[in-house]
């Protein structure tokens, strides 16, 4: 893979945007082994063979947890919108519709989203100020 994570020039990236870059290329690695696992297990006939790649399945499920808990730790929204969808009962769709708008209710800590054809009151803030 080499350094194609990247889709902006690596040297004007922070620390911390390469790190998210690379745990986020570590869960796309994950997910692919993951696949891999499942994909040679549902074919492989030998028991003991597939008890092996069913064990080396489960590190790969630990390791995806592992960096989707990192990545979600560093963003907050990402995390709100994660809790609304993650282990809950119903529809998936409908949590993930749900979660998505609450937080872009400002429960992420940032300024609340603003509704399509609102204002963000700047002329008004214009006026005052003249």
């Amino acid at each position: 893979m080499g350094f194609e994570q990247y889709h902006e020039p690596a040297g004007e990236l922070s620390a911390e945007t390469r790190t998210f870059a690379r745990m986020c290329a570590n869960l796309t690695e994950e997910a692919e082994a993951i696949s891999w696992y499942e994909q040679r297990i549902s074919l492989e006939r030998n028991p003991a063979a597939r008890a092996i790649m069913q064990d080396s399945l489960a590190e790969e499920y630990k390791h995806f947890s592992m960096d989707l808990e990192f990545l979600l730790r560093t963003k907050p929204q990402w995390r709100e919108i994660a809790r609304g969808i993650l282990f809950q009962d119903g529809d998936i769709v409908a949590n993930g519709e749900a979660s998505e708008r609450a937080a872009a209710g400002g429960t992420d800590g940032g300024p609340p989203a603003v509704p399509p054809g609102s204002s963000l009151g700047i002329g008004s803030l214009k006026e005052q100020n003249q």
